[in-house]
C-alpha cells in the first residue's frame, strides 16, 4: 500500500549507513551506479547518460556508470534499487511512470515509491504534444474535442503502450474535455509512428522527439503541448490549456536514492546535480530530447512525487488503466 510519508527515521539503521553517515560529504568513495530501470535507446536512458556524463565531470572524472535493467515496465531496476545500500552509490533514473503511475496499474509492484526511496533531485521535464494525421481535419485542439465530441468512440489514438506516458497523457486529457476515443497500445513508439504516419491511428500524445521531424516535414500535425506554457521546441504550437483550461501534464525525470540515504549525501548530490543542470552544454543537449532542465530540492521533488502519485490514483482508477 502506498505510505503517505518518506522514511526518515535513522534509529535501526544498518552498519552500512553508519559507515555513510561517518563518511558524510566526504562521498563519493566508489563509482556511482545510475540505474534506468528500462533497456538502452529509450527516453530514460537518452535523458539519463549526458546527466552520468556531466556528473562525472562535475566530480572531478569519479566514475559515474548508467546501468541499465529493463523488465516488468521499470519494477525489475526500481525494486533493485530500493534493496541497494543506502550511501550514495547506487541512484535510480526515477521517471513518472516508475514513481507515480506504476503502482496504480501492476498489483503486484514490489516496491512503494514513498517508502523505498529518497528524492535526490528532480532533473527535467518534458512535454508531449497532441500530434494528428492530417487527414483528421482538426485545426486546432478545440477542434480536435469538437470532433470527438460529435463522433464518440470513433478516433483511434496510438501509443507507447497500455500505462505509458502517452497513454496517461492522453487519458487525462480525454478525462478532462469529457471525450472518449479509441486507444490502440502499440509496444513502443515505432511501430506507433509508423502507422500514425500512415493515418491508421488519428493522434498520439507522444513526447516531442518521437514526432518533431515528421511535424516539420509536415507529415503531421501539432494542435497543443501538454506543459501549461508553450515549448520552445514547437515555435506557434500553443499549450493545449489554452483550449482545455486547467490541463496540463508532463512528463519528468530526476533521481532518487534508497530510502536510508543520510540526509547529508542526499543534498551533496543535489548539490551536484543541479550545478550541473546550470551548463549551457547540457542544456542544449537536453532540449534536443525535448526536455526541460527542472533543478529542485528534494524535499520539492518528493512533494512532486506524492502530489502524483495521488493525481493518478484517481485518473487511472477512472480510466482502468493496466499495465501489459
Amino acid at each position: 500500500m502506498i505510505t503517505r510519508r518518506l522514511v526518515t527515521g535513522l534509529l535501526a539503521a544498518p552498519a552500512v549507513l553508519r559507515g555513510a553517515l561517518a563518511q558524510g560529504s566526504a562521498w563519493p568513495q566508489r563509482p556511482v551506479s545510475i540505474l534506468v530501470p528500462f533497456p538502452p535507446g529509450g527516453s530514460n536512458d537518452l535523458l539519463a547518460r549526458p546527466i552520468a556524463q556531466k556528473l562525472q565531470q562535475a566530480l572531478g572524472g569519479h566514475p559515474v556508470v548508467v546501468d541499465n535493467r529493463g523488465g516488468a515496465g521499470g519494477i525489475v531496476g526500481a525494486t533493485a534499487v530500493a534493496r541497494a545500500a543506502p550511501d550514495g552509490h547506487t541512484l535510480m533514473w526515477g521517471h513518472i511512470g516508475t514513481l507515480a503511475v506504476n503502482p496504480w496499474i501492476y498489483p503486484n509492484i514490489t516496491y512503494d515509491p514513498v517508502r523505498d526511496f529518497a528524492p535526490v533531485a528532480l532533473v527535467a521535464t518534458l512535454p508531449s504534444v497532441l500530434t494528428i494525421h492530417p487527414s483528421l481535419g482538426a485545426r486546432g485542439t478545440a477542434d480536435f474535442v469538437a470532433i470527438a465530441k460529435r463522433s464518440p468512440g470513433t478516433i483511434p489514438y496510438g501509443t507507447a503502450g497500455n500505462g505509458a506516458a502517452s497513454h496517461i497523457t492522453m487519458a487525462a486529457f480525454a478525462d478532462q474535455a469529457g471525450i472518449e476515443l479509441v486507444h490502440v497500445p502499440y509496444r513502443g513508439n515505432g511501430q506507433m509512428l509508423a502507422d500514425l504516419l500512415a493515418g491508421r491511428v488519428a493522434a498520439s500524445f507522444a513526447g516531442a522527439p518521437v514526432v518533431l521531424p515528421h511535424l516539420r516535414e509536415g507529415r503531421l500535425l501539432a494542435l497543443g503541448v501538454s506543459s501549461a506554457q508553450p515549448s520552445p521546441l514547437l515555435p506557434g504550437v500553443p499549450a493545449a490549456s489554452d483550449a482545455l483550461p486547467g490541463f496540463a501534464l508532463v512528463q519528468w525525470h530526476g533521481l532518487v536514492a534508497p530510502a536510508a540515504t543520510p540526509p547529508e549525501i542526499v543534498a551533496r548530490i543535489n548539490q551536484v546535480v543541479n550545478g550541473i543542470l546550470g551548463d549551457a552544454e547540457l542544456r542544449d543537449r537536453l532540449m534536443v530530447e525535448g526536455a526541460d532542465p527542472a533543478p529542485r530540492s528534494p524535499a520539492a521533488f518528493g512533494q512532486l512525487i506524492r502530489e502524483e502519485l495521488e493525481r493518478f490514483r484517481g485518473l487511472i482508477g477512472r480510466a482502468g488503466i493496466r499495465g501489459d
